[in-house]
């Protein structure tokens, strides 16, 4: 029956003699094992005749889901992935921890005990940013797919705009989540971070589906990062620099020896407050060379943390 149950879950349209020779079963004792099926509520469907089969279609109901161990493994890792990357605690993080507990209490003992093993010897740590909302992204992706424009307040350097967007894609890069839209006021494309965006998007009007600039998006967008000038941060370590390389978090730039116990770190990012939280995190001592604006940030970090003790 799992046999059965696994081979149908795959979504193909399989063949009486197939499925009965895929299961290691009579016809009559595949007929009576699929009835057994569609009493349990999976909508098995017959078709029969000359090119007749059978196939698990969408039903109103979720009926309990078999996993093969490798599948399992896979999602309860993912499901932990998950909860661990939303820092803040947010929906996200709490969806995924209930869908995983949800999970380890179906799954078979010894199953059970494999998967809490292979959680217990990871160790999984949170990105520096937040995964997007559920409603934010389901907003999108509808959209998407309606070919409908999303209407947004939208945080950007520059202060707080708002924005008319057709949505084509939302991609992940530098561990941050972006929409990629048609600007309308600015008749071009555009890339805004969704942790940028205020709120659910408004849903406005329809649009004719438009051709991206490229096939492969991703590919496509870290060029275009790549070209923009980034933020240059000249630090020198009080380290050397194979013990810079092992101890920083990230590396965003280049590290050259100055000396057995000196290195300079010539940084390239994105915004200061990642670069202050990765130097936090290495415990390696410094010192700014340039830009002076980056010296300020640090000044009034500090001022900040001294407060607050």
């Amino acid at each position: 029956m799992l046999r059965l149950l696994s081979l149908l879950q795959s979504g193909r349209k399989w063949p009486a003699a197939d499925l009965a020779d895929a299961t290691g079963c009579t016809p009559r004792t595949l007929r009576r094992d699929i009835e057994y099926l569609r009493e349990l509520g999976y909508p098995v469907q017959s078709v029969r005749g000359p090119g007749g089969y059978y196939q698990l279609v969408a039903g109103r109901a979720v009926p309990p889901l078999m996993l093969e161990d490798d599948e399992a493994a896979a999602t309860v890792l993912g499901l932990k992935l998950a909860e661990s990357e939303d820092t803040a605690g947010g929906p996200t993080a709490e969806a995924a921890r209930r869908a995983g507990d949800k999970l380890r209490r179906i799954l078979p003992p010894a199953l059970r005990r494999s998967t809490d093993q292979l959680l217990a010897a990871i160790e999984l740590t949170a990105t520096a940013y937040p995964l997007p909302v559920p409603e934010l992204l389901r907003t999108v992706a509808t959209a998407i797919s309606a070919n409908r424009a999303l209407v947004f307040g939208y945080r950007g350097k520059t202060g707080n705009t708002e924005r008319e967007v057709e949505p084509a894609r939302v991609l992940r890069l530098r561990q941050r989540w972006y929409l990629f839209g048609w600007d309308r006021k600015r008749g071009d494309w555009r890339t805004f971070r969704l942790d940028r965006i205020d709120g659910i998007p408004a849903t406005g009007s329809r649009s004719l589906p438009r051709t991206p600039p490229a096939d492969d998006l991703t590919a496509y967008l870290r060029e275009h990062f790549e070209g923009v000038p980034a933020l240059t941060v000249t630090l020198a370590l009080h380290t050397s620099a194979a013990d810079a390389a092992a101890r920083l978090h990230r590396i965003d730039g280049v590290i050259e020896t100055l000396g057995e116990d000196r290195c300079r770190y010539t940084a390239h990012v994105d915004s200061y407050e990642w670069l202050t939280l990765v130097l936090v995190l290495s415990d390696i001592d410094f010192t700014v060379e340039e830009p002076e604006s980056f010296r300020r940030h640090l000044v009034a970090q500090a001022h900040r943390l001294i407060r607050a003790v």
